[in-house]
């Protein structure tokens, strides 16, 4: 038989001396056992409360459980045992009520603790070796096989495999795993065998950061939830003095009695935090990290939205799509000295220039002798003792000046970004050589998410990016943006942002939290993609994207209002309730247990109300391509020093 909970122990106790109390009534007529009895109900489960409502007295604080306290005495005090009985009964219950709910709410954190592994096997002198997880040490190589828990955030360096992030990420489909991927402590491998270079271990994992994100979010207070505390610091002695006054009008001890009963703001004080704990631990389960209740409630106001294009609107992996070239110059040639150019650059549009050069058996050499980034507009490089200059046409005519050629690369740069291609113009020694796109692609689930946020009420969403103004507009065409800023530095994001604001947007800023951070910081609601691959992104943003995944950004956002929604109707109920029940009394018919009946059972209903919130709203869009963090997604790296092909 299973033993209930220790929190029912006492009003399971109670339950039972009342009952006993009713046999022996019915038995044996109204006897002092039968007082007894019930005195002793109202003891048992009433000294918790009384006990509580000392020790806050000692604070000078007022609550609910003094008003409880002196009804169930004043009803000993008059003999009425049965009303003392059943007030502290029913309180009892609604307070074990409230503990359950609770618990039941951060489920979500306890399943996440439930999910960080115990062991790990590591290679050791050749051998595999079990051990306590926190006993890896940086460096090691650990085993993962399938079944088993990934005990540390880390690189694959062998083997292929597939894991369930639905831990982390809150991806539903397994992702595959090779050489180079990232994987994610508390993540299970479903098939494969993968060795793994532990990188973060113990409290230094991504799991253990989510988890100390949940526990200090759940914790967090929102404003409306501070004020309904300052309010209720209040109302409690302003029952006290209610009943005060109606008793000494009416001469009538019970009816005062009842109106402490009645009044007490127990459906008030739990409305707003068993909402936002489950909303915030809802949200944990499907990979939505929200830093607590002031931000769960300002997400909820939000009606601008402020997106990046590179790396959120679109996959983020440029690739080469066109070599243009000018005068008497080849296809190689333009390709081979932009690639010469760029080697020694790590921004996001050299990598697939020198990836296509080296595909096309280019043989690149050694890096340049000198390079010089011009920020925003390109790339002057020395190599091989030629001057190059690729970047934007701002930097070629600075580098040319005005000529015909200058004129064809100008054509040809439009052309291309009228295609959503980044042009990219290329000179040597002061004459222009060529012209070079990039793209971008699209992410295939960008134009659902920005229908998805009009139909959430978003009243703008605009595009930041520092890319052209051409390319901003074409891919802005395809997704459904409504606004477009193009060419912008970082500091011209955060103006553009607090532009928002003066125009009386509340303003979400969702980037990859490096060169976005002044605007992400600014915007009401900073909002970090991709954040499982970042404990920056974890601590820092106010609400987290785990997974690499634009549809999670409305649910987000939609889960943030149906939270706040589910607060206000709570506190609706909470005061139509009380407010019912105060003119019931002095109508009369509304006795001291019937009001602490009514009174736990509206309790019970915020309690249910907000526990709708742990059920998913919807299922997540799948991506139809290949999952983020997949082996086939991984990016080129390319060796140091000579830059040719083996």
């Amino acid at each position: 038989m299973t033993r209930p909970h220790p929190r029912w122990l006492r009003p399971l106790a109670a339950g039972a001396l009342i009952l006993a109390s009713w046999a022996t009534a019915r038995l044996a007529g109204p006897v002092l056992p039968a007082d007894l009895l019930m005195l002793a109900a109202a003891v048992v489960a009433g000294l918790p409360i009384v006990i509580s409502a000392v020790r806050a007295l000692a604070l000078r604080v007022v609550g609910i459980d003094l008003l409880v306290t002196v009804a169930s005495i004043g009803a000993i005090a008059i003999q009425n045992y049965w009303e003392a009985a059943a007030v502290t009964f029913l309180f009892a219950i609604g307070n074990a009520l409230e503990d359950a709910t609770l618990t039941h709410t951060r489920s979500a954190l306890r399943d996440l603790v439930s999910t960080a592994p115990d062991e790990a096997i590591v290679l050791r002198d050749g051998e595999q070796v079990t051990i306590p997880a926190g006993s890896v040490q940086p460096g090691e190589t650990v085993i993962v096989k399938a079944g088993a828990r990934v005990p540390v955030d880390g690189e694959v360096i062998s083997g292929t495999g597939s894991l369930d992030e639905a831990a982390i990420t809150g991806e539903s489909l397994p992702v595959d795993k090779g050489p180079g991927a990232q994987v994610f402590a508390g993540t299970v491998a479903t098939a494969g065998l993968l060795q793994v270079r532990a990188e973060g271990v113990g409290a230094n994992t991504t799991l253990a950061r989510i988890i100390h994100r949940v526990e200090e979010a759940q914790d967090a207070r929102a404003r409306i939830q501070t004020f309904m505390e300052r309010f209720s610091a209040w109302y409690t002695p302003g029952i006290i003095v209610l009943a005060l006054v109606g008793g000494l009008i009416t001469q009538n001890l019970e009816l005062a009695l009842t109106l402490l009963v009645i009044g007490c703001p127990g459906a008030l004080v739990i409305s707003i935090p068993v909402a936002i704990v489950a909303g915030i631990g809802r949200g944990a389960r499907d990979g939505v990290l929200i830093k607590g209740g002031e931000y769960l409630e300002r997400a909820a106001r939000i009606s601008a939205v402020a997106l990046d294009k590179t790396g959120t609107l679109t996959e983020g992996r440029p690739e080469l799509t066109d070599v243009i070239p000018l005068g008497a110059a080849t296809r190689t040639e333009v390709l081979t000295w932009a690639a010469r150019a760029e080697a020694a650059s790590d921004h996001p549009l050299a990598a697939p220039i020198v990836a296509a050069a080296l595909a096309e058996g280019i043989t690149l050499g050694q890096l340049p002798e000198d390079v010089e980034v011009v920020v925003g507009r390109g790339v002057r490089a020395t190599a091989g003792g030629r001057s190059v200059t690729i970047g934007n046409l701002v930097l070629l005519r600075e580098s040319v000046g005005t000529s015909p050629l200058y004129d064809d690369a100008a054509a040809a740069a439009a052309s291309l970004a009228s295609a959503g291609r980044t042009p990219m113009a290329l000179s040597l020694d002061g004459v222009p050589l060529g012209v070079i796109g990039v793209a971008d692609a699209i992410r295939p689930e960008a134009v659902g998410m920005i229908a998805e946020l009009h139909r959430l009420g978003i009243r703008e969403v605009v595009m930041l990016t520092g890319d052209q103004e051409r390319v901003a507009r074409a891919v802005a065409g395809q997704v459904g943006v409504d606004t477009v800023r193009a060419g912008l530095m970082p500091e011209e994001k955060l103006e553009a942002i607090r532009e928002l604001q003066a125009a009386g947007h509340v303003v979400a800023m969702v980037g990859d939290g490096v060169n976005d951070a002044p605007a992400l910081a600014a915007a009401d609601i900073g909002i970090a993609m991709g954040a499982a691959g970042s404990g920056l992104a974890i601590e820092t943003a106010d609400i987290a994207l785990m997974g690499d995944r634009l549809e999670r950004l409305p649910y987000a956002l939609g889960m943030a209002r149906r939270t706040v929604a589910v607060m206000r109707q709570n506190i609706v109920i909470s005061l139509v309730t009380v407010a019912a029940l105060l003119a019931g009394v002095f109508a009369g018919g509304v006795t001291m247990s019937l009001g602490m009946l009514v009174h736990e059972a509206s309790v019970l209903v915020v309690i249910l109300n907000a526990m709708r919130l742990l059920r998913r709203p919807a299922p997540l869009l799948e991506r139809p391509d290949q999952p983020a963090g997949s082996s086939a997604n991984r990016s080129m790296e390319l060796p140091s020093g000579s830059l040719s092909v083996a």
